[in-house]
Formats: structure tokens, C-alpha cells, sequence
């Protein structure tokens, strides 16, 4: 398992991985952020590139973290939960993707509903196949 420090009991195991959970999770919030306003410097704001970017990044870093900690001892189980809950889950930003969806719903503009639906849903999910790949590739096993 992780090592969460001294061994003083479950309670304090437990605190300590909520409070990495936490701290990743704010690392992830912030590279979404990152990540999302570069985007739209380089690629405007005509579509929301950034949180397809981020969407398809986040599928494919959680399907390569599952190959790895479903195929392998690389990754302790609880180092992986801190990845894929903290990091992953602040990173990945499909509740953001249902707003802009809605967005454009509201504003009658059907061929941005159907490519940013279309974009995001078939691209990460070819992410995630392309990360559980990716650790075959590098890790070995079999996903």
C-alpha cells in the first residue's frame, strides 16, 4: 500500500489519503484551468477546445492508470486512487462539456451540439482505448 506515514491507526490512514485525494484534486483543478485557457489563446474560443483537450487527456491518462493498476504492482491501490479521484476526477471536465453542450442547445446551433457531443464521447472513448494500450505497450499484460 502507499505509504501514508507512520502507521498510528486507520482513522489516520484514512485522513491522510482524503487529504491527498484533496491535494491532487486541486492540482488537477489547476491544470484543467491551464490547459483550457492555453487552448483558447492558441485555438480561439470558437469551440471549446480546451475542454475537449482536456476530456480526451483526462480519458486517456485514466485508461493507461487502470491498465497499470489492474495489470500490475507499479502503482500501490491507494497512489491510483489519488490519481484517478483526485487528479482525473478534478481534470476531466464533462460537467463542464454538458454546459457547453447546453449552450449551444440554447442558441439553436445543432452542428456545435453534434460535434462537441460527437468530439468528445468518440475521442475519448478511443483515448481510453489508446491508454490501455499504451500500458500493454510499456507494462505488459493484457486489459
Amino acid at each position: 500500500m502507499f505509504d501514508l506515514g507512520p502507521k498510528t491507526g486507520i482513522f489516520d490512514a484514512i485522513m491522510r489519503l482524503i487529504l491527498l485525494i484533496a491535494v491532487a484534486g486541486g492540482l488537477g483543478s489547476l491544470s484543467r484551468y491551464g490547459l483550457s485557457c492555453a487552448a483558447v489563446r492558441v485555438l480561439g474560443s470558437a469551440f471549446p477546445y480546451g475542454t475537449l483537450l482536456v476530456n480526451i487527456l483526462g480519458c486517456l491518462g485514466l485508461g493507461l492508470l487502470m491498465h497499470i493498476g489492474l495489470t500490475t504492482d507499479i502503482i500501490p491501490r491507494s497512489l491510483g486512487v489519488v490519481l484517478s479521484v483526485g487528479f482525473l476526477g478534478s481534470f476531466t471536465t464533462f460537467s463542464m462539456f454538458g454546459y457547453e453542450t447546453v449552450r449551444y442547445i440554447q442558441d439553436g446551433a445543432w452542428l456545435g451540439v453534434a460535434g462537441n457531443i460527437g468530439a468528445n464521447v468518440i475521442l475519448g472513448i478511443l483515448a481510453v482505448i489508446a491508454g490501455l494500450a499504451l500500458g500493454q505497450v510499456i507494462f505488459g499484460g493484457s486489459s
